[in-house]
């Protein structure tokens, strides 16, 4: 198992089950100042779906913490992939994003991948500046939705 990591003021830890309604909440608050593509509707309607994931063992779940140890982001990791990857609202632009990129790379066997909403330019010039390009899109995100995903891998000198 590997160790927690740290770096200046971020720590990351695996998430535990007592977790997870802070990692829910903090979705929430990153989702709504990040993902102005969504309706409430949409965010309410998203959440269950959101916390039953949170709850299954198909993705390991690792915490961001802050130098005050509060949850301040999250990372979802499973095959090489970033399944998610959120920041608290409060906590944005402050390099926990990079951070949890930088776990998931030493994480991984080979090349990160990532699904990015098209919608949601900023994530994919995050991504970008990570050293990650896209290789293909999809016209709906994983569940059917209407909401365009670019299909991005890393590549480059930031890939680990």
């Amino acid at each position: 198992m590997k160790k927690p990591s740290t770096l200046s003021s971020w720590t990351v830890r695996r998430a535990q089950p007592g977790d997870r309604a802070q990692l829910l909440d903090v979705w929430e608050r990153s989702v709504r100042a990040t993902h102005h593509f969504l309706t409430n509707d949409d965010v309410v309607a998203l959440r269950p779906l959101v916390d039953q994931e949170l709850a299954g063992d198909a993705v390991d779940w690792w915490t961001l913490l802050s130098s005050e140890e509060t949850i301040a982001g999250f990372l979802g990791f499973a095959n090489d992939t970033i399944e998610a990857l959120f920041i608290d609202s409060e906590h944005r632009c402050r390099g926990g994003g990079t951070f949890l990129v930088s776990h998931a790379q030493s994480l991984a066997s080979s090349r990160l991948s990532v699904d990015v909403n098209e919608q949601n330019p900023a994530a994919v010039a995050f991504y970008a500046a990570a050293g990650f390009v896209v290789v293909g899109q999809s016209p709906t995100d994983s569940g059917g939705r209407p909401f365009p995903l670019l299909h991005m891998k890393r590549t480059g000198p930031n890939n680990g």
